[in-house]
């Protein structure tokens, strides 16, 4: 295996979990699957299959679940933002969803507030199994907060949360060991500072795939190829203004998406930020010194950091693929080349 692959997550060769959290059993709960690909993530379950350690400035996560599939209310600290990459699905706010909701399909992206209870189901028929490709602010994203009811319902099924985030089974004959404290719910003091945002304002968390708009000033633009604005929470070095998603918390990375037709081209360049690549649609080549990477639909390379990389399209219908990149404000690009006027 060369380096350039051990950068490469492929969509089939992805590992989860199905026991990472306190709702695992939870009905409704119980058929999800967790992945954390780069970055430590918030699994409760040591057991949970981290595919690239290092450190990017966040992490890289993923949920795939079949239809009526529920992942239950929560808060996170930091930033937490989903690509849904198949199906259709519900996000819903509030400690019981109580709140709002909003639905996102293929290709749109949601970014959740810190500080705000939140989950998501797929609403699709249970013959369908869906993906959601997530990001979480932060080389340490913290713990999960559990929204009461959780709690309630995870006693039930035989499951106990620690302090500090560890998850025991008793079903599995698991104990609790000795001296450990059990996570409590949230208190009331807790609770009035995890406030859900108005309805107003959590339409300016969402962007639809299909009003995303090439951006003329970016660096990578030319035939065939353009790189949209998703996340930006202010003006970038790259030649990007801020939003179209901005937030009024920190996200610590950038996100956009790239829009290639069939057989386009963006010549070798370089960045000095972490760089992952996550192909939506269609297949993506990237090429680099060390070598060659083809990628799917769902696979997620990092790029070495200072790493000329190339892309080129390849697949008859084009490619869509979304990037993110560290820092709230990506510096300019560096062709290897003069790029052409």
């Amino acid at each position: 295996m060369t380096a350039l692959e051990d950068r490469l997550i492929r969509y089939a060769d992805l590992r989860p979990c199905r026991n990472a959290f306190i709702d695992t059993r939870s009905p409704g709960s119980e058929a999800k699957e967790n992945f954390t690909l780069i970055g430590p993530g918030v699994s409760e379950n040591p057991a949970q299959h981290v595919h690239i350690p290092e450190p990017h400035g966040f992490n890289i996560g993923a949920a795939r679940q079949p239809g009526g599939c529920l992942n239950s209310q929560h808060s996170h600290r930091t930033a937490e933002v989903f690509i849904a990459h198949s199906g259709r699905w519900r996000f819903m706010w509030g400690p019981e969803g109580e709140d709002g909701s909003i639905e996102l399909r293929a290709g749109d992206v949601i970014s959740l507030p810190t500080h705000m209870f939140r989950g998501f189901e797929n609403l699709g028929s249970r013959r369908s199994v869906d993906f959601l490709f997530g990001l979480l602010g932060g080389d340490d994203p913290g713990k999960v907060t559990w929204s009461p009811p959780v709690f309630d319902l995870a006693k039930r099924f035989g499951l106990v949360l620690l302090e500090g985030g560890r998850l025991i089974d008793t079903v599995k004959g698991e104990t609790v060991p000795p001296g450990a404290k059990l996570q409590k719910p949230p208190n009331a003091a807790a609770m009035r500072k995890i406030v859900s945002p108005s309805a107003e304002q959590m339409a300016q968390c969402v962007v639809r795939l299909r009003d995303l708009k090439g951006n003329p000033a970016s660096a990578l633009a030319g035939p065939g190829v353009e790189e949209c604005a998703v996340i930006g929470t202010r003006a970038s070095g790259d030649g990007f203004a801020r939003g179209p998603i901005a937030g009024w918390w920190a996200h610590g990375f950038t996100l956009r998406c790239l829009k290639m037709r069939t057989g386009a081209v963006v010549a070798l360049h370089s960045r000095w930020e972490a760089e992952v690549v996550f192909v939506h649609t269609g297949t993506l080549e990237i090429t680099t010194p060390s070598g060659v990477v083809m990628m799917g639909a769902g696979d997620t390379f990092t790029t070495p950091i200072g790493m000329p990389r190339g892309f080129r399209a390849t697949s008859s219908d084009g490619c869509t693929a979304f990037i993110t990149r560290g820092g709230d404000a990506p510096g300019p690009v560096v062709f290897s080349q003069p790029k052409a006027a």
